[in-house]
């Protein structure tokens, strides 16, 4: 079998069996095609370590971080070791490939006082103004913090995700794995704001189950989320660098900031294991060691 067939036989296998997210998925049938346009459509069984040691070697060559190189060979390690399962080769190519070792960098986080006045503020003007963009707008941003939620789980959130009374709300992430997490009083009053004022307003014919909607009445894209967030936050950051994800890890560095169990960051996060979480602890002893350089009288 050639491999531009396996690549989508995988690929959809990964997506419906093993229920891997979406972006995942993409990222994976990206890296494996990008094997294929520069190794060539080769059947499965003839590809060999030297084809991905070339293939790695031309990424290092475009620029591709290193965080990149180890997804690459996470993917084909995952394609191969199918690709064995289902006897399209009897042998794995990437067990002799050394796994390029990923650079360990601290998530962006913004200051909470910061942050407090960014949404604050976002909050009050939409409320002023009654504009349903700006209180779909800012009861996004309240969501994604207060709940720290993946920018594709906040898209992906129906009506019938949230639970008002008790402010929290039903996510289904990675995996499809379900989790249930509260969002906050100061984001349950953005929500009804925009449930009440904004939502109806943008409610086009073809009615949608969507929690947050889109200009035309459909279900928010990902890529408008992200637009959102780096117009509202950048400026508290400091950069136009900036997506979703900062206020996930932002909420995750002010909850153990805060006093918060790990374990419990752990599973409002949603994350498999325990060491994802605890890069967040070294984010909050950088920040405590910094107001300890600055304040201690024999720092």
């Amino acid at each position: 079998m050639r491999m531009s067939e396996a690549v989508e036989r995988y690929t959809e296998h990964i997506a419906k069996v093993r229920r891997l997210s979406p972006a995942t998925v993409r990222a994976y049938r990206a890296d494996l095609a990008d094997l294929v346009a520069v190794s060539g459509d080769l059947d499965v069984s003839d590809v060999d370590v030297e084809n991905l040691r070339e293939w790695l070697w031309s990424a290092t060559q475009r620029g591709i971080s290193r965080a990149s190189l180890a997804r690459r060979t996470a993917s084909v390690r995952g394609f191969f070791g199918w690709s064995v399962l289902e006897q399209l080769r009897t042998d794995d190519p990437t067990l002799r490939l050394v796994t390029p070792k990923r650079g360990r960098t601290l998530p962006t986080v913004a200051a909470a006082p910061a942050l407090d006045t960014v949404l604050n503020a976002r909050r009050s003007d939409a409320d002023e103004t009654g504009d349903p963009i700006a209180l779909r707008d800012a009861a996004l941003l309240e969501v994604l913090y207060g709940a720290a939620l993946r920018v594709s789980e906040a898209c992906a959130l129906d009506l019938g995700s949230l639970d008002r009374h008790a402010a929290t709300v039903r996510v289904f992430g990675k995996g499809g794995k379900e989790r249930v997490v509260p969002f906050g009083a100061p984001a349950a009053r953005a929500v009804d704001a925009w449930l009440v004022r904004g939502r109806p307003s943008l409610l086009g014919a073809g009615s949608t189950p969507a929690l947050f909607l889109g200009a035309r009445g459909g279900r928010l894209g990902v890529r408008t989320a992200y637009d959102v967030v780096r117009r509202a936050i950048g400026p508290a950051i400091g950069t136009d660098a900036v997506g979703p994800h900062a206020l996930r890890h932002s909420a995750a560095t002010h909850l153990l900031d805060g006093g918060a169990d790990l374990r419990a960051v752990q599973e409002m996060l949603g994350h498999a294991s325990l060491g994802t979480t605890q890069i967040y602890t070294h984010v909050s002893t950088e920040r405590l060691t910094a107001a300890y350089r600055l304040a201690h009288p024999r720092a």
